[in-house]
């Protein structure tokens, strides 16, 4: 059959053409156009409506009152903060606050459902069976049930502090949270960290060397010795040269309550065990579908190579899943980011808690303080999911994917 043969008619040609964005292209336009253009109309009524009920009612609008002092006290507080600071500071101990569950919460879901995982594949029955059982119910109770659990019927019921369990008398556990010792910089502090920095860097930069050895020249290559050196003995000369790089302060008991130390509020500790179990249960599903999504001939070469099963899962099978885990564990991240809102029914100082809650309440400026909040947990959310597409595309181009 000839090309003219297979060329359709002039008029079907032309509305062809016209679909694919000819002369109609700048009706398209026109249109985007027009659509933005109501979009702009009805925010704009929204704003001006807002503004007139809030004049009508004698609120006063803006952020003038982030100025203002705050007059109340936070019991956790990441930062120096007194009841006379502002709002502004307010908001950012709340963020501060949120920030430290988050990751805290996100590093021991992720180990405790890496472990889940593992144990729901080992041949070992009764590891399978109790990972299992950790799976089905833990992710299948209300995660707001589990934090008051833990907070009410564990730690509530801990000794006061004058009963309080001792560990080793220098750190102590009741209702009061757990108190330990408060470490204080000496003069030689900043060569300690310097030099600790410095081990860390060289022990990653020995690992990547090591793998890229493994799978380039299927060289194994023991590191470990060198870490150990590096973590340990650099630290070590400093202390030996500048002496101790700080002191301790310990916790005493006096009256009710302990004086010095540092101490870990109970809120901290019911929000984020109940969020790292919870959503645990979630990664460890995660990870054992990613695991049994690389054909089990992988498993099978590593053995043949000598490799024990740790190793083939650590080396080979574990780096090929993560190109599926990640999508997902992406999602996990940001649902424990966001369930840490959930603070408030247990009175941990959140966002969400003293500048969602107090703040408002002693303000009234609930559009900003919502505005300011939400786009606290979008930005957070935003961040989250870039960090972690970065992640999975570097896992996908080191795959050859």
């Amino acid at each position: 059959m000839s090309t003219e043969a297979r060329k359709p008619p002039p008029q079907i040609a032309l509305k062809i053409r016209r679909a694919l964005g000819g002369k109609s292209g700048w009706n398209g336009i026109v249109v985007q156009f027009a659509f933005a253009a109501i979009l702009g109309w009805i925010a704009y009524e929204i704003v001006s409506n807002t503004r007139a009920n809030l004049e009508n009612q004698h609120i006063a609008a803006g952020f003038g009152f982030l100025r203002n002092n705050a007059g109340f006290d936070v019991n956790q507080t990441l930062i120096s903060y007194t009841g006379s600071d502002t709002f502004l500071r307010v908001f950012v101990v709340g963020l501060l606050n949120t920030l430290v569950v988050s990751v805290v919460g996100i590093f021991f879901a992720t180990v405790i459902g890496f472990i889940v995982a593992l144990c729901r594949l080992s041949p070992n029955w009764l590891l399978s069976r109790v990972g299992e059982i950790y799976v089905e119910i833990i992710r299948n109770l209300p995660v707001l049930f589990q934090i008051l659990f833990w907070y009410l019927a564990v730690l509530a019921a801990l000794p006061n502090p004058r009963q309080s369990i001792s560990l080793l008398g220098i750190a102590f556990i009741s209702n009061r949270g757990l108190v330990i010792p408060r470490p204080i910089g000496e003069s030689g502090f900043e060569p300690f960290l310097a030099m600790l920095t410095l081990g860390i860097v060289a022990s990653l930069a020995l690992r990547f060397y090591a793998r890229r050895a493994l799978f380039e020249r299927g060289q194994m290559i023991r590191i470990w010795p060198s870490v150990l050196a590096l973590l340990f003995g650099l630290p070590l000369a400093t202390i030996l040269v500048f002496g101790l790089p700080f002191t301790f302060e310990l916790p005493q008991l006096k009256g009710f309550n302990f004086a010095g130390g540092s101490r870990i509020i109970p809120e901290f500790v019911a929000l984020t065990v109940a969020l790292s179990t919870y959503t645990a249960a979630f990664i460890a599903e995660i990870v054992r579908a990613g695991i049994l999504s690389v054909h089990k001939g992988q498993m099978e070469a590593g053995s043949s190579l000598g490799l024990s099963r740790g190793a083939t899962l650590r080396l080979i099978v574990v780096p090929q899943a993560m190109r599926v885990i990640v999508p997902p564990l992406t999602n996990q991240y940001l649902n424990l980011t966001k369930n840490s809102s959930l603070a408030v029914a247990i009175g941990y100082p959140d966002l969400v808690s003293v500048f969602a809650g107090t703040s408002l309440s002693q303000t009234g400026q609930a559009i900003e303080i919502i505005a300011m909040t939400m786009g606290v947990y979008l930005l957070i959310s935003l961040v989250t999911s870039a960090v972690m597409s970065v992640y999975g595309w570097r896992v996908s181009r080191s795959l050859g994917a």
